[in-house]
C-alpha cells in the first residue's frame, strides 16, 4: 500500500456534510437540564483517531442524553502516514470503552510488542539495547503493542459511528453563545450550533486558532515549532530473516537513525529520521536520498530500502509543541484534544495513543454532566486529569528524539583479532557508557506509559479552578 494512496472507499458509512447549507436557524433556548428530549449536543471538529474515539466513547457513555456529530473537513478519508501503532495503553483504553470494538481492531492488528524489540548499532548491526514491551503489559493484563493499517482502523470507526460522521466541511472558527453553547462557522459558510465543541482537528487546529487567537498554519506566531527533524517514511513487501521473532528495531548512528517495523500482510514499514533544515527538498527522489544518507549502514536497512519502490516513500517535516502547563485547555464549552493541544514527536508511538486517552477521559467527565451549565467545569476536570500525563509523554518523546539523533553515535568498541579501537571519540564512549543504563530507563518509561492510562486525578482538588455557572469562565 503506497503511502499517500487514496482510500476513498473509506468514506462509506460517513454522511456527506450538506454543502451550501443555509445559516443556522434560530433555535429556541434549550433547557438547562439534559434529557433524551433535549440531549447534549456535542460537536467534534476532526475525524482522526482521537476524534473518532471521543465520539464513540461520548455516545456510548451518554446514551440517549447526548447527540454527537463529527465534523471532518476532507470528503474522502485517505491513507496518510502509513499504519498506526497502538501501544498497550491505547488498546486498553479501547477495550474499556467497548470490548467488541477492541475485538474488531484486534482482528486487523499485527502484534509487535510480543516479539523482541530494541536498538541496534546502525553500522555493525549488533544489538545495543533491547526493550521489553510485553512484561509491563502482561503484568497489568493488557494486550501487547500492535500496528493497524490506517484504512482498516478508520473503516472500523466509520462502521461504528455511521452517519454521525459528516465529511467534506470542516470547522474554521467558533463563537461562544453567551454563557452556554457554541456556534461553529464551517468551510462553506454555514453555521452549526452545539452545547460542546471539541477541537480534535490536528496540529494546525482551526479550533485552537480560534480559541487562542493564533495562526492555524505554519509561520510567524504559530505555537507548533519545527522540531529540527524531517522523517522519510516508506513501506515495502519483503521478508527479513528475523521477522518471525522481531517486531521493532531502531538503528542508531551519527546524526540520524532508522526504524524498521513489521506491519503485517508481508509488509515492513521503515522511517529515516534526519536532522535537516525546515522545508529541505532532496536533490534526488526521496528513496535515492535516503539510500545515500545511509550508505555505510547496516545491510538490514538496505534490505528494506532495496525492496521499496520510489513512489512508496514520502518526506514530512516534524513539528511539536512545548507542554502547555500554564495555559487553559478550555474556553467555556470548548476544549481541545490530541495534536491540537499536545502535539508530540513520534519516537514513542504515543501521539495517537494519547489522543485516545483524551477521548476516553472527556467522555467520562461529560457523562457526569446533568445540566448544560455544568459543561465548562466538566471540561476543566478533563484538562486537570490529562495535563500531567500528556505533558510528561510530550517531554519523553522530545527527549527520545534529541538523545537518539544528537546524543547517540556508533558505540566505541575494542576488537582483539586484530587489536583495534573503533570510534573512540567522546560521542562513541558516551554511547557505550549509556548501554547498561538504557534497559533501566526503558523499564521505567514503559511501566509509566502502561500504568497511567486511567488518568486518575493527581493534581490538587482545586486545580483547575472551577467556574461559577453564568459567570465569565475563560481561563
Amino acid at each position: 500500500a503506497a503511502v499517500g494512496r487514496s482510500a476513498s472507499a473509506l468514506s462509506r458509512g460517513a454522511a456527506r456534510f450538506p454543502r451550501g447549507a443555509s445559516a443556522i436557524r434560530a433555535a429556541a433556548a434549550k433547557p438547562d437540564i439534559i434529557s433524551p428530549e433535549a440531549p447534549l449536543k456535542v460537536l467534534i471538529a476532526g475525524g482522526g483517531v482521537g476524534g473518532m474515539v471521543a465520539a464513540k466513547a461520548i455516545r456510548d457513555f451518554g446514551g440517549d442524553r447526548v447527540d454527537v456529530e463529527v465534523l471532518e473537513r476532507v470528503r474522502d478519508f485517505r491513507l496518510f502516514g502509513g499504519p498506526i501503532q497502538l501501544a498497550s495503553n491505547a488498546l486498553q483504553t479501547i477495550k474499556t470503552i467497548d470490548p467488541e470494538l477492541f475485538n474488531k481492531i484486534e482482528a486487523k492488528a499485527t502484534f509487535t510488542g510480543n516479539r523482541q524489540c530494541g536498538i541496534k548499532d546502525g553500522i555493525r548491526t549488533e544489538w545495543y539495547a533491547k526493550f521489553d514491551l510485553l512484561t509491563p503489559a502482561e503484568s497489568r493484563g493488557m494486550p501487547p503493542t500492535c500496528v493497524v493499517a490506517r484504512p482498516d482502523l478508520q473503516q472500523i470507526f466509520l462502521d461504528e459511528l455511521g452517519p454521525i460522521v459528516k465529511t467534506g466541511n470542516g470547522v474554521v472558527s467558533y463563537e461562544r453563545d453567551g454563557v452556554q453553547g457554541v456556534t461553529c462557522t464551517m468551510q462553506d459558510g454555514s453555521k452549526v450550533r452545539g452545547d460542546v465543541l471539541i477541537g480534535a482537528d490536528g496540529i494546525w487546529s482551526a479550533v485552537r486558532a480560534s480559541m487562542y487567537g493564533e495562526p492555524a498554519v505554519r509561520g510567524p506566531g504559530a505555537t507548533a515549532k519545527y522540531s529540527g527533524y524531517s522523517v522519510f517514511a516508506g513501506e515495502c513487501y519483503c521478508d527479513p530473516p528475523d521477522r518471525p521473532y522481531t517486531g521493532y528495531k531502531v538503528y542508531i548512528g551519527p546524526g540520524q537513525y532508522f526504524v524498521i517495523s513489521d506491519i503485517g500482510g508481508g509488509q515492513m514499514q521503515w522511517y529515516a529520521f534526519v536532522a535537516l533544515e525546515e522545508g529541505f527538498v532532496p536533490p534526488t527522489d526521496e528513496l535515492s536520498y535516503v539510500k545515500g544518507r545511509f550508505t555505510e549502514w547496516s545491510e538490514e536497512i538496505h534490505f528494506v530500502l532495496d525492496a521499496t519502490k520510489i513512489e512508496e516513500v514520502e518526506q514530512r517535516d516534524l513539528y511539536d509543541r512545548k507542554p502547555m502547563v500554564t495555559r487553559s485547555w478550555t474556553d467555556g464549552p470548548v476544549t481541545l484534544l490530541g495534536d491540537a493541544i499536545h502535539a508530540m514527536m513520534p519516537n514513542l508511538g504515543q501521539g495517537g495513543c494519547q489522543a485516545m486517552e483524551d477521548g476516553h477521559i472527556l467522555a467520562q467527565e461529560l457523562s457526569k454532566v446533568r445540566l448544560r451549565s455544568e459543561v465548562p467545569n466538566a471540561l476543566r476536570r478533563y484538562w486537570g486529569r490529562r495535563l500531567v500525563r500528556s505533558a510528561t509523554v510530550q517531554g519523553l518523546s522530545r527527549f527520545a528524539s534529541d538523545i537518539i539523533i544528537r546524543g547517540f553515535d556508533t558505540p566505541c568498541k575494542v576488537t582483539f583479532d586484530p587489536f583495534r579501537l573503533e570510534n573512540f571519540n567522546y560521542a562513541g564512549i558516551v554511547t557505550r557508557m549509556l548501554q547498561p543504563v538504557l534497559p533501566i530507563f526503558f523499564w521505567i518509561q514503559f511501566n509509566y506509559l502502561y500504568s497511567g492510562w486511567q488518568n486518575n486525578p493527581i493534581l490538587p482538588d482545586g486545580f483547575p479552578e472551577r467556574v461559577v455557572p453564568g459567570a465569565a469562565d475563560e481561563a
